[in-house]
């Protein structure tokens, strides 16, 4: 073994600049490879971590126009969904669905307190609006089932309006606020990448609005799926559901917008598998030039020390011994080379991190132990399949031809 490794770095000292030119190559293609899958995990982060952020079994209707006459009704008429379609909703798919929510609003709603005001209203919803919408409490509490039995006048306010309100936003929890002539116990305060509503209890909605049933969406959380045919059936069956109770054709698109959060992600997570795919393929065929200038310089050793190889075979050494020099020689150049471009292509996604951090698309660009393995797999099969054909060539010189050989 000791000898093997001896003869192998003799073999590339002796060739330093053809070994260095070709490493290079080498190193480049798994540099290029690292580097896209490092950026690709990137995109796929980002999709975890924005699905993680949200139930991915909740399909949303919000109410819209029907764009098809039906029962004697003419196209374009307004679809208002309510409150009271909950219950339809969950006697017409029991064992299907577990959680229907609604949601209401009042964007005329001035929110005002002695420091500042705000004008964009606020919303009414259930308890499980939290989970729906993937809402973290950074002070405080979200609204509860005992807000939604008592009516209570409470409401959560995003930190950046809290911070308005009342100067800070850890500040702002048991404060109150003014809201159609009444007065809000601050419950709690929320931080979201994008949302910055304020919500208030649905029920102390409906109280101080003239007991209305308006919801302009509902959010219902459905069991049991696993397949994307699993989604659509539900969510036709929930819309057949509104279609009855509000009288438009079941096959309408516009009557009911309609958002399935667990086909968007079913459709989003086959998205990213292509994407690594072809990452793979790209990084592949970049490492295959390096693969290929390994494969030249390995014939090119061959024909160099025919000679010598002759001399191995007429003192008695077998062609697997030759065949095994030969392909260990491809895989050191490669290996050697390959993790240089390992080292380097880990280094520029660390700077990459660290430079951009986290933005819109794009999450902890790095590598994991996983990728390294697939690479270090693939650094492999690459040397010994570089050096495959030259070995074969060596191991048919003939012992007397190769000692006439000049």
């Amino acid at each position: 073994m000791f000898d093997l490794v001896r003869e192998i770095g003799q073999t590339l000292r002796n060739n330093r600049l053809r070994t260095v030119l070709t490493g290079i190559s080498v190193s480049w293609g798994i540099f290029m490879l690292i580097v896209l899958l490092g950026a690709s995990r990137g995109v796929t982060n980002y999709f975890e971590h924005a699905m993680s952020s949200q139930s991915n079994n909740v399909i949303s209707f919000w109410s819209g126009v029907t764009s098809m006459p039906y029962k004697g009704y003419k196209d374009g008429r307004y679809i208002g969904l309510k409150s009271s379609d909950i219950d339809a909703i969950l006697n017409d798919n029991p064992g299907k669905v577990s959680n229907v929510i609604a949601f209401a609003s009042v964007d005329t709603a001035r929110i005002s307190t002695s420091l500042d005001v705000l004008t964009n209203g606020f919303e009414a919803v259930y308890p499980g609006a939290q989970a729906t919408n993937g809402i973290e409490m950074s002070h405080g509490r979200f609204i509860n089932e005992r807000d939604i039995a008592d009516a209570r006048r409470v409401i959560v306010l995003a930190a950046k309006n809290a911070r308005l309100l009342f100067g800070s936003d850890s500040l702002a929890v048991g404060k109150t606020v003014q809201s159609l002539g009444l007065a809000w116990t601050v419950a709690g305060v929320y931080d979201h990448r994008w949302r910055s509503q304020s919500m208030v209890p649905y029920t102390a909605y409906k109280a101080v609005t003239g007991n209305t049933d308006d919801a302009y969406e509902l959010d219902v959380t459905v069991e049991g799926l696993e397949t994307e045919a699993d989604g659509k059936a539900a969510e036709k069956s929930i819309r057949t559901t509104l279609a009855q109770r509000h009288e438009f054709h079941p096959d309408d698109p516009n009557a009911v917008w309609v958002w399935n959060s667990f086909t968007s992600y079913l459709t989003n997570k086959a998205a990213n598998r292509y994407l690594e795919l072809a990452v793979w393929v790209i990084g592949i065929f970049t490492l295959l030039t390096g693969i290929v200038g390994v494969s030249n310089i390995m014939f090119v050793s061959v024909r160099e020390r025919t000679h010598e190889i002759g001399i191995r075979r007429a003192i008695g050494a077998k062609p697997r011994s030759v065949l095994a020099q030969i392909l260990a020689e491809s895989v050191a150049v490669t290996a050697i080379f390959g993790y240089i471009g390992i080292v380097a292509g880990t280094f520029v996604l660390q700077i990459i991190a660290s430079v951009i951090g986290d933005v819109e698309g794009f999450r902890n660009p790095t590598v994991d132990m996983s990728i390294a393995v697939k690479v270090t797999v693939a650094l492999i099969v690459a040397g010994a399949v570089a050096g495959l054909f030259p070995a074969l060539k060596a191991i048919k010189v003939k012992p007397v031809e190769a000692l006439r050989d000049e």
